[in-house]
């Protein structure tokens, strides 16, 4: 994509200049993000969103390669929501329109219709207004259009939030400059402080569904499908108390963060005008978030990057690379440490054990239980010998067994790996992860079939307490006996029947997956094009697993 060359002539020309004189098409409080893009974006002769550095840090330019922006382009979601219908056909429009109420949720806002098409789904491939909106994903004028009013309770959760009727969009600042958004887009800027409040992302990063039998039958209850934001509540990062602690931090702290990349506090003029200058009323402010919304997603990213056309894409691929780097940097520096400690050896023994340390404010992986995480440890002789391993992947990102094959965990139908405390063998490997199991107590990789945790042994944040009152539906599963599995972190052991020729190394990562090979493996069951277009990306993509952390022992 070639840069705009911001001349008068052409920006006179643009026909989006235009003055509103009622709030425009196509409805209810919300406007796709090429409408804000006019003064939220960078230009060349604007001061405006430019750290002390001059680097540009404009909302629009920012958001437009993240997830968020991507929601509803995400080729893993479509796919996933697809394998949903195929699974349960009975329940295509709920199914449909619990996805699209957060990952497309302005069509969700102006109102979802078939059109005798037969799926909900087909907005978000029209070439229409409300197609426009559809695929712009967790926009603008959504979160910055959410009401505070019931924020943080119940009834808020699984997209239950409510925009404001009056067309007021909110952001950190008093006393706002009014003028240029009601004439530009029809919306007025309002001081809100809920705007940097978790309570805020809440509202879609908890989901509850309704629990489904194979049938499509309602069976009673709902399942938490995800629950950052109650995990959030209960650790030491709730800034919601009344004396939050030396680590309290909202969401937005971390994944929208107020400081630059060096690390200082961001002073800037939080917009410009129409025409690629700075407005010469507004002054610099503080706080200014930058719209990174970093995830731990390096995988449909670099796919969104790399297959624009597929998946239409309109961000160029470097905003993608900035994404992707931001990620990763995240994922390296500031979400888990990991140490080896208590080696001891005798003539045909090895014991060391491997402590994980989570740094984040929810568990570890969060959210959504296609992630997972897991240990690789290796040891070597003093010539570089493999001794043994664990958790040691072929190309495909399937975790591999002493042989040199898969486990039997990593193929469609296979056992699932429980939660271990303690490693003998290469055949056994240390996983965090969270699968369901449906109404039946099997094991499911349906969403709307489960009915709760088979296991769910990802790490606890700093300060989880079992007392707390999100503690119950939070809690883990299947880490019973395990005294180490605690607030934070685990600590896992291995005692190895291994005889050690003179001196060695022990290598332990922590290694992390957005979509676990047995996850994929499942999905890979059905054969919808959204399925089938997403193997196509996943066969090409470079599933080399994320590494959080690591540590050596040389002695």
């Amino acid at each position: 994509m070639r840069a705009a060359v911001w001349t008068p002539l052409a920006l006179f020309a643009l026909p989006l200049l235009r003055q509103v004189d009622e709030p425009p098409a196509p409805g209810p409080g919300v406007q796709p993000s090429s409408s804000c893009a006019r003064c939220h974006s960078n230009a060349p002769a604007a001061t405006a969103m430019r750290d002390a550095k001059q680097r540009p840090i404009a909302p629009f330019d920012l958001w437009r390669g993240t997830m968020m922006a991507n929601s509803a382009r995400d080729p893993l979601w479509r796919a996933v929501v697809s394998a949903e219908v195929a699974a349960l056909p009975t329940r295509q429009a709920e199914i449909e329109a619990t996805c699209l109420g957060c990952h497309s949720p302005m069509a969700e806002q102006v109102g979802l219709d078939d059109h005798g098409t037969g799926s909900l789904m087909h907005v978000l491939d029209c070439d229409s207004a409300l197609g426009e909106l559809a695929r712009d994903g967790v926009s603008c004028t959504i979160c910055h259009g959410i009401s505070p009013e019931g924020l943080g309770t119940q009834e808020s959760y699984s997209a239950g939030y409510r925009l404001n009727p009056e067309r007021r969009l909110y952001g950190p600042h008093e006393a706002p400059f009014t003028m240029p958004m009601q004439r530009f887009t029809g919306f007025t800027p309002t001081h809100g402080e809920h705007i940097s409040d978790s309570a805020l992302c809440g509202t879609c990063h908890t989901l509850e569904t309704p629990v489904l039998d194979a049938q499509g039958h309602d069976v009673g209850g709902v399942f938490l499908e995800q629950a950052p934001y109650l995990e959030w509540r209960n650790s030491f990062f709730n800034d919601e108390l009344d004396e939050p602690g030396p680590l309290a931090a909202s969401c937005q702290d971390c994944h929208a963060p107020t400081r630059d990349e060096d690390g200082e506090p961001l002073t800037t003029r939080i917009v410009r005008n129409p025409m690629g200058r700075d407005f010469p009323q507004i002054e610099p402010r503080e706080p200014f978030g930058r719209h990174l919304f970093v995830g731990g997603n390096t995988l449909v990213l670099s796919m969104l990057r790399d297959h624009p056309e597929a998946l239409g894409v309109e961000a160029p691929a470097e905003a993608f690379e900035a994404s992707v780097a931001a990620t990763r940097a995240q994922l390296r520096e500031r979400t888990a440490r990991v140490r080896i400690g208590d080696l001891r050896d005798s003539d045909d023994k090895l014991s060391f054990a491997v402590s994980v340390q989570n740094l984040t404010g929810h568990k570890l992986p969060s959210a959504h239980p296609t992630r997972r995480a897991w240990l690789r440890v290796v040891v070597r002789d003093e010539s570089g010998q493999v001794l043994f391993a664990s958790g040691d992947v072929d190309s495909r990102g399937r975790i591999l067994g002493a042989d040199g094959q898969p486990l039997g965990s990593e193929l469609a139908g296979g056992p699932i790996e429980p939660h271990r405390d303690s490693i003998r063998t290469g055949d056994e490997v240390a996983t965090y992860q969270a699968v369901m199991a449906d109404s039946n107590g099997e094991p499911t990789h349906t969403l709307m079939r489960g009915a709760k945790w088979y296991v769910d042994d990802r790490l606890l944040p700093a300060g989880w307490d079992p007392n707390h009152p999100e503690a119950a539906r939070t809690a883990p599963v299947g880490v019973d006996g395990d005294e180490d599995f605690k607030a934070d972190g685990d600590r896992v052991h291995f005692e190895l029947d291994l005889v050690v020729p003179g001196r060695l190394t022990i290598e332990a990562s922590l290694l992390y997956q957005t979509l676990n090979a047995r996850w994929a493996a499942e999905l890979f069951r059905y054969e919808t094009p959204e399925v089938e277009l997403f193997r196509s990306l996943y066969d090409q993509a470079d599933l080399t697993p994320e590494v959080l952390a690591s540590d050596v022992w040389e002695g």
